[in-house]
């Protein structure tokens, strides 16, 4: 099976545990069957590869994503990396060439496109394999998803005799009618061969070639593969999914598919009821007497909402620089900032980074670093010097020096910034290779 897994997300919904670098596909809260934890989009792949083991699988993302799937999957995952956001139909066709024009893939070959992100039952990865098979029967292969309730969260397909009928969020009374007439729920689940859209990026982009799309990307329509295709095609097939499928799109949504009603540093006391505590911060969080509340706290925010009211959260996230990151190497978390009258700012993190692992030789103009290694052993370069360092050390990077540092064992550093400019525009990177160190 050749299989698209769409990554998306601005984060804003279940903020402030996810952000534009940690949508919630990447947040832990599903179970293995050995009760390990596992994201969505592990859980994704995890059952794509056990139903169909030798699936090709390329993720479509954006760059600020690709480090947390590096990490969650494997670091030599085939992704397909969006220059900018321009929604669903240019990410697919964008994808679809790196099939073809990167991977090699035959135009004769199906391929299935899948959000990466609903909680669904194994009969789901079963549906896009059958999905898969019958690709090329007709220009465009759908999933249909039962509905077990009018909402109007979805889109909705209507079947009919000679087309088929999209339809989007509707009230909950039309939703009802819907019903009626024998629609599905539209999961974003489509499957064709390739070639059917490279000849579509043709026409609607003035190319299918990869790399002539990557370079044009941030001036293709923004459009939605929806609009763009589907709602357009006359030869279309709809293959039903009777299963569970949800959508994890708000707190009250996504706290359904969470087994613990708390997580580390939290407690729940007397007469709470469908109440849910995730904190990520170092100082507990106690909840008495709540009904129908999540609260979630990370270094970007607290959140205390309704859990139905969380459906409206989107327009009141604030518009800050996300405090914590998974990076290639590891993770950092912002800890304080301050500005003086002087102009002057100060930042100060934690990194941790993994053993084997090693950020970017790189040199600061605006900046001077300030380093206490606080746990862990690690190579230090300064300058083309290289040291060992250990817990205890303090090392000083003044504006202008060129230095990088690879973990040993895992490495805990607080790291105090001071400069007028502290901004990732401000990194100038080199070239090093570690072999031999």
């Amino acid at each position: 099976m050749n299989i698209i897994l769409l990554s998306g997300g601005s984060g804003t919904r279940l903020w402030p545990l996810s952000n534009e670098v940690r949508s919630k596909q990447f947040l832990k809260i599903l179970r293995t069957e050995d009760r390990r934890h596992e994201s969505m989009v592990q859980r994704m792949y995890r059952m794509i590869k056990k139903v169909s083991p030798d699936a090709r699988i390329v993720v479509a993302t954006s760059e600020t994503q690709v480090a947390s799937i590096k990490r969650q999957l494997r670091e030599n995952v085939e992704i397909s990396i969006e220059p900018c956001r321009r929604d669903t139909f240019p990410a697919v066709a964008l994808s679809v060439a790196y099939f073809h024009y990167v991977l090699g893939i035959s135009e004769n070959e199906g391929v299935v496109i899948c959000p990466v992100d609903p909680l669904v039952e194994e009969g789901y990865f079963k549906t896009l394999q059958k999905m898969y098979e019958v690709a090329g029967k007709s220009n465009l292969t759908l999933m249909g998803i039962k509905p077990t309730y009018p909402s109007e969260k979805y889109g909705y397909i209507i079947p009919k005799k000679d087309e088929v009928q999209f339809k989007e969020k509707p009230d909950l009374a039309t939703a009802e009618e819907y019903i009626k007439q024998g629609a599905l729920w539209n999961g974003g689940v489509f499957a064709f061969k390739i070639k059917y859209l490279l000849d579509k990026a043709k026409e609607l982009c003035g190319t299918s070639n990869y790399k002539e799309l990557f370079d044009n990307y941030a001036n293709l329509t923004k459009i939605s593969f929806d609009y763009a295709v589907a709602e357009h095609e006359k030869d279309i097939k709809v293959i039903e999914y009777d299963g569970e499928w949800k959508d994890l799109g708000t707190w009250n949504t996504f706290t359904e598919a969470m087994q613990d009603p708390t997580g580390n540093n939290c407690v729940l006391g007397e007469n709470c009821e469908n109440t849910h505590i995730v904190n990520e911060l170092a100082i507990p969080i106690v909840g008495l007497g709540l009904k129908n509340i999540i609260v979630a706290a990370s270094p970007d925010g607290i959140l205390v909402s309704d859990k139905h009211a969380s459906s409206y959260l989107k327009k009141y996230v604030p518009d800050n620089r996300p405090m914590f990151e998974k990076r290639i190497w590891g993770e950092y978390r912002v800890l304080y900032f301050q500005q003086f009258d002087n102009g002057i700012k100060s930042l100060t993190k934690e990194l941790v980074i993994i053993p084997g692992k090693s950020i970017s030789y790189q040199k600061h103009k605006h900046r001077s670093e300030t380093w206490t290694i606080v746990k862990g052993k690690g190579l230090l370069l300064i300058n083309d010097s290289v040291r060992e360092v250990n817990a205890g050390e303090s090392v000083i990077i003044n504006k202008e020096d060129r230095y990088s540092i690879k973990a040993i064992e895992e490495l805990h550093i607080i790291e105090v910034q001071i400069g007028d400019e502290l901004i990732e525009e401000d990194i100038e990177r080199f070239e090093w290779d570690w072999n031999g160190y």
